[in-house]
């Protein structure tokens, strides 16, 4: 399995810039035939767009893409590229009888990552027209790449990582997980080197000699930070059934940064359902807890594919901007 993208109908692209000043990008999640899209955000600084139209009550129920950028609030520029993108080839909500009448449903988060660039280098909408460019079906790209060019993760690079697993539910639903890894907690236990959801390896994927020995690493990087990822699965979820696979995503980025969701990050983590495999339908306190617990099933797959994904994502990373990588300090892992 290669993560985000063994859900069918899902794409990624990264664009990103690293040297010469820079080491910051964008990752964009491609639906085109649109997914019901939920979001949820924990932490004290947040940096979004578009997250409250994915509230159950709210009109829109399928959003066509979500970016996620560096840069902070500035970076928030780079989802006008991917609305852009997407106007250009009538992907959007409907607003019109002519085929361009549409609105693209972008929601967006950013991290922080400005100290990795010189001051004024920050994606912008180009960025996420280019990560639309690039955006395919096949092998995620992972480490400093897109989202994750400039992310740290405590004292270490952070990255783009992904991973997903398939759920024994309405005859296999795939649930898969992108997280662009730049917490203000640590992921590893620096008394050993073993990043702190190794536990959740699955058919030796981390390709790790986990050392154990104590790494000499400098402080945190910073304390502003944020990781911002997606989750996504090719069941058909309501708004409100989706938002729960958001919020059990983020336990598994409890799982792997300690402390995780402080005043100092944003955290936010989108969901997507394609809508490809029926769950038992409600109908009937029987049928009710079947369907609850068909997707208690793929909430818990949800927290594991997140976990997953953040140790990619730290593994992944290579040093930028003046941060070192979890293979610079034990380079025996590999």
């Amino acid at each position: 399995m290669s993560g985000l993208t063994d859900v069918p109908g899902v794409l990624v692209g990264h664009h990103e810039r690293v040297g010469d000043g820079w080491a910051s990008g964008t990752t964009v999640v491609l639906v085109p035939d649109g997914a019901t899209g939920a979001v949820d955000q924990r932490g004290g600084a947040p940096g979004t767009r578009e997250t409250n139209l994915l509230e159950p009550e709210n009109l829109v129920q399928r959003v066509n893409a979500v970016c996620l950028s560096g840069g902070s609030a500035y970076g928030l520029a780079a989802a006008d590229g991917v609305v852009r993108w997407l106007g250009e080839r009538n992907l959007g909500f409907p607003v019109g009888a002519a085929p361009h009448e549409v609105v693209p449903i972008v929601p967006a988060a950013v991290l922080f990552d400005l100290p990795r660039s010189e001051w004024g280098n920050r994606p912008d909408a180009s960025f996420g027209y280019a990560a639309c460019e690039a955006a395919a079906s096949g092998a995620v790209t992972q480490g400093t790449v897109g989202a994750g060019a400039g992310a740290a993760v405590g004292s270490l690079k952070g990255g783009i990582g992904t991973a997903s697993e398939v759920v024994g539910v309405a005859g296999g639903v795939t649930v898969g997980a992108l997280a662009a890894v730049n917490a203000a907690g640590q992921a590893v236990d620096f008394a050993t080197g073993r990043p702190f959801a190794a536990d959740h390896e699955v058919d030796g994927e981390f390709g790790a000699r986990w050392p154990d020995r104590p790494g000499s690493v400098p402080p945190a990087a910073t304390d502003l930070n944020t990781t911002i990822g997606v989750v996504a699965c090719d069941a058909k979820l309501s708004k409100a059934e989706a938002r729960r696979l958001a919020v059990a995503a983020q336990d598994g980025l409890a799982r792997a940064v300690r402390p995780a969701h402080t005043m100092f990050d944003g955290d936010t983590v989108f969901a997507l359902a394609t809508g490809a495999r029926e769950l038992p339908a409600a109908a009937g306190s029987f049928a009710d807890a079947q369907r609850a617990g068909a997707l208690d099933m793929l909430c818990s797959a949800a927290a594991r594919v997140f976990a997953r994904a953040m140790v990619h994502g730290l593994l992944a990373a290579t040093a930028a901007g003046g941060v070192v990588a979890y293979r610079d300090v034990w380079p025996e892992a590999y």
